[in-house]
């Protein structure tokens, strides 16, 4: 009897122990809960109190400014008061007249703005008469100026592929790097030339389309000649090939042409030609200086159209010898040779030579 009561002991010893646990656990959990609401209350509290002080300060803030502001217009005189009113007018014109022009320049054009924007960019860029677009209807308009986007848009330069292909060739001694610019750059121009024929054969049966037959004061214009010239100049780009620069030419109507040296393309210009090149080198290059390739194309065109007597060129000629001088005849200007450098000089400006 008495092993068998020990067990029954044990047993109850060990259910109170649990019992005494969980009461523990629950008065702990319970204490915890309690500190926890007493300690949000206190936040709660203290959130209220820092608020009640900002609005305090904030309205003894405002009251004070409003204070000041009274003694301030108090202390003004007439004129004074009559200055602010009148900066006060001034300034609210300005503003409304800054919304009205922005609400102009967001305003959508009308159909005639957009066949008049349509017509100067082919005038100008695609070289029409007024004639052949004035009595068009604004669809045919339109189709002619997306055309002349799209194939702006879509142009990618034919001379891509070779001068990849040779930069990635150009490993050799110097004399082979030499021998395959010149046969790139001969392989090239025989490319552009023959795409070039296209083209001008293309957009010569695109003007004959275009020719109408107008009166004008009781005589008969007949149709208008297809013009001979190349079409101006828009862009350009310098590539090199070990030692070897390369010029590439891109017109209005999409062609390319790559130049190996900088009077052979002089020779292939005109003076309009060379007057559209130096203006867009000199609009590119307008607030920062050019670096590396393009710093030769810009000094070339400044010293041509701006010479100016500071420069040290000019300065310093009396060490230079010269080897060779010839003129250009294409594009009217003298090309002088000298031992380092090349000088080209406008025929009809003046330059300070010793």
């Amino acid at each position: 009897m008495v092993e068998e009561e020990e067990p029954t002991k044990i047993k109850d010893h060990i259910k109170h122990d649990e019992e005494l646990a969980q009461r523990l656990d629950a008065q702990l959990q319970a204490e915890m809960e309690k500190e926890d609401r007493l300690a949000r209350q206190r936040e709660e509290e203290d959130n209220i109190i820092s608020w009640d002080n900002a609005q305090a300060m904030m309205e003894a803030n405002y009251q004070m400014a409003e204070r000041l502001h009274a003694e301030e217009q108090a202390s003004l005189t007439d004129e004074e008061r009559a200055s602010l009113f009148v900066q006060l007018l001034d300034a609210r014109k300005k503003h409304f007249a800054a919304l009205r022009a922005q609400e102009i320049r967001n305003k959508p054009p009308t159909k005639m703005q957009k066949r008049t924007t349509m017509c100067n960019y082919l005038k100008n860029m695609n070289g029409y008469k007024h004639n052949q677009l004035r009595h068009k209807s604004f669809d045919d308009i339109q189709k002619l100026f997306e055309k002349a986007l799209k194939r702006v848009n879509t142009f990618v330069p034919m001379d891509t592929e070779k001068v990849e292909g040779n930069k990635a060739k150009a490993t050799g001694s110097e004399i082979r790097v030499e021998e395959s610019s010149k046969r790139a750059g001969e392989e090239l121009g025989r490319e552009s030339t023959k795409k070039q024929k296209v083209k001008d054969e293309t957009e010569q049966a695109e003007l004959k389309e275009c020719f109408v037959i107008i009166p004008f004061d009781e005589d008969v214009v007949n149709t208008i000649p297809l013009a001979t010239k190349q079409s101006p100049i828009v862009d350009y780009k310098i590539t090199k090939d070990a030692r070897k620069i390369y010029y590439h030419i891109t017109r209005v109507d999409g062609s390319t042409k790559v130049y190996m040296r900088f009077e052979d393309m002089l020779k292939m210009f005109d003076r309009e030609d060379l007057e559209v090149l130096y203006r867009i080198v000199k609009d590119k290059f307008k607030s920062t200086k050019p670096v590396v390739d393009n710093r030769v194309l810009w000094g070339n065109l400044m010293t041509m159209f701006e010479p100016s007597v500071g420069d040290e060129m000019w300065r310093e000629q009396g060490r230079y010898l010269i080897k060779s001088w010839k003129l250009i005849d294409s594009c009217k200007l003298h090309c002088l040779m000298l031992e380092s450098m090349y000088i080209y000089m406008l025929v009809e400006k003046e330059y300070p030579l010793a």
